[in-house]
């Protein structure tokens, strides 16, 4: 379980029980379908729906940072797209955050907002130019130094930014959903979508929703066209472990690259958590959950009695960096792709989308287009399909060498099947297939859930869809 998930507002919202028209329907109830909302909700004729609870999704799996020092992104962009469209991005993010304090300010959200330093570092030596050369684009835009880690933690190098932030994310989601709780239904999923006569008609289990827009910000879209995003992306996955200290040392840090480690603090009920995270990897290379989870154990020398909590997330990770934000076709729009930096840029995806909606000027229209195309896409277009194909294929392999004795796949009438045993004896029987693209599902050790290594679909340990783009359950039928 997640750190933030014992903050959860569990006291569940009507699903949906008729059905309605809106002018705008938003699907997704993380952080940028939420704070979209907030921007609409004095404008439109406007309704959010989530498949379970607001705020149950990927952004309960985030480390809650807020902060535009990112590894050595402004370099990379620099190379991928453009000088400009670096500084572009800095803004992007700056304003984000910019945003974010005003919200939690104007509305007085409770949600453990502190001001920390930031730090990117390196302990390796082919790294070092790249981040110096991080360093002195940084310098002409914001006031960063080069400043050595706070705590004991091995590093040749390190810079430091004093002007970014940490939250809980779902304090602040908690909020909002008790705010807007008049224009949100929970528990309604939505499996298909429809245009007809310049209007959106959009299908739950038993009711629909006709919507002259829509936006979805769902963290993997649950359709391919038009956007085939598998196509411009790869998932990434990382494992993050929380142990209580004694002494909040008011700092985050992230090093360069993967595998690497990010750590933050949160200080709440006189309690201090440290916020673990390491081994992240694409998941078409590496699927062992359990290792993953070590890894970050050795990584900050946790040791066993000292861990409070311990989950995964995953990332889409775009082929040029960039999240994808804006109009996919007319009067429909996505935000995904955030990379590693889903709180930023899930508010300036939220800031653009409302805009959008109300026929506003939107900043970084071009930026975050759906639909540009660059260099550097095209080249990874075939490193992308040989990635799917990799976590497809190593999917498919029935015995991980890694499972435990008390899980077992096998075939029942034709169909694959994980068979779990629980400490009770209770067996919990599921289809191993994602019905999303038809990958085959690993089982997640720690966390005791079914996951999909090639688009992030996640199913409970009896088969219910909790995650998609999958939009249907794995439950085994007799």
């Amino acid at each position: 379980m997640s750190l933030w998930e014992k903050y959860l507002n569990k006291n569940s919202l009507p699903n949906l029980d008729k059905n309605i028209m809106v002018d705008t329907l938003i699907i997704g109830g993380g952080i940028t379908g939420l704070t979209t909302l907030y921007y609409l909700k004095d404008y439109q004729s406007v309704c959010l729906v989530d498949a379970g609870l607001v705020g149950n999704g990927v952004t309960k799996n985030t480390t809650g940072k807020l902060t535009y020092l990112q590894n050595t992104i402004y370099k990379d962009l620099e190379k991928n797209v453009g000088y400009d469209s670096s500084i572009e991005y800095l803004k992007s993010q700056t304003l984000a955050i910019t945003l974010i304090k005003d919200i939690i300010t104007k509305e007085k959200i409770e949600c453990n907002l502190e001001k920390v330093d930031s730090y990117v570092f390196t302990n390796k030596e082919n790294e070092l130019n790249k981040l110096k050369q991080e360093y002195e684009f940084l310098k002409n835009y914001v006031n960063v130094a080069e400043k050595k880690l706070p705590i004991n933690v091995s590093s040749l190098y390190s810079i430091s930014v004093n002007d970014t932030y940490v939250f809980n994310p779902i304090k602040y989601l908690n909020h909002l959903k008790s705010m807007l709780k008049d224009k949100i239904y929970e528990y309604t999923k939505i499996k298909k979508i429809i245009h007809h006569r310049n209007k959106y008609i959009c299908y739950s289990d038993k009711y629909t929703i006709i919507a002259d827009k829509v936006i979805v910000a769902c963290h993997y879209p649950f359709f391919f066209i038009p956007f085939c995003l598998p196509l411009k992306s790869h998932i990434e996955k990382s494992y993050i472990i929380t142990r209580k200290v004694k002494k909040n040392p008011k700092f985050s840090a992230i090093t360069v690259s993967n595998p690497g480690m990010s750590i933050r603090y949160l200080e709440d009920n006189n309690e201090i958590y440290e916020i673990c995270l390491a081994s992240s990897h694409k998941t078409s290379s590496n699927q062992d959950d359990l290792k993953n989870f070590s890894n970050v154990k050795k990584t900050f020398s946790l040791k066993d009695n000292e861990i409070i909590d311990s989950w995964s997330n995953v990332d889409i990770i775009t082929d040029d960096k960039l999240p994808y934000i804006g109009e996919a076709k007319k009067n429909f729009y996505i935000a995904t792709g955030f990379n590693t930096w889903g709180m930023t840029n899930g508010i300036i995806a939220a800031y653009m989308l409302s805009r959008f909606i109300l026929n506003e000027d939107v900043p970084f229209r071009d930026l975050f287009s759906i639909n540009r195309t660059n260099f550097y896409q095209i080249k990874s277009f075939f490193s992308n399909t040989i990635n799917s194909l990799k976590a497809f294929v190593g999917s498919k392999k029935r015995q991980k060498d890694w499972y435990s004795d008390n899980l077992k796949i096998t075939t029942i009438n034709g169909k694959q099947v994980g068979i779990y045993t629980d400490i009770n004896g209770k067996e919990h029987i599921v289809y191993t297939t994602c019905p999303h693209m038809g990958c085959s599902l690993i089982f997640n050790e720690i966390e005791h859930t079914w996951d999909c290594p090639c688009h992030s679909s996640r199913f409970s340990l009896d088969g219910k869809c909790l995650k998609g783009p999958s939009t249907k359950d794995i439950t085994y039928k007799k």
